[in-house]
């Protein structure tokens, strides 16, 4: 046997063996083959847009404004999904008592925090499972 050539030898139990065909160190098609068939330019043209996907989520996101309120609609605040404050609004009413104004004000802007941060964690890959799958063959 010269020192190029590789000995035959028993494969153990449980160990998995290249598929037939399949030229150690092949590259891509290789991998193809392990990956059944898996088309990469269809898995890079998916990954392109869901790329687009999750960037309009963000916009949209961003661009979605959310109100908080407080006793009753006496203070109100808006912000934007990005958690910017864009308005305050403060009834005549509320202004009697500075500390009771201090609790509604903060309680308000809780409020509207909330709102926002759920509007951020809306999932923009809902369904990717779904696109996954048709790509994988699922």
């Amino acid at each position: 046997m010269s020192d190029d050539e590789t000995p035959d030898l028993p494969v153990p139990s449980g160990a998995v063996e290249p598929a037939p065909g399949a030229v150690p160190g092949g590259g891509d098609a290789d991998l193809a083959g392990l990956l059944g068939g898996l088309d990469m330019g269809s898995l890079l043209s998916m990954a392109g847009e869901m790329q687009q996907q999750i960037e309009q989520a963000q916009q949209q996101a961003a661009a979605t404004e959310v109100e908080g309120s407080a006793g009753g609609g006496a203070v109100r605040i808006t912000l934007t999904g990005a958690m910017e404050c864009t308005a305050v609004s403060i009834s005549p009413d509320a202004t009697d008592d500075v500390a009771m104004l201090e609790d509604l004000v903060l309680s308000a802007l809780r409020d509207a925090l909330d709102k926002a941060r759920s509007v951020q964690a809306s999932d923009p890959l809902d369904g990717l499972g779904d696109q996954l799958g048709g790509l994988l063959g699922g």
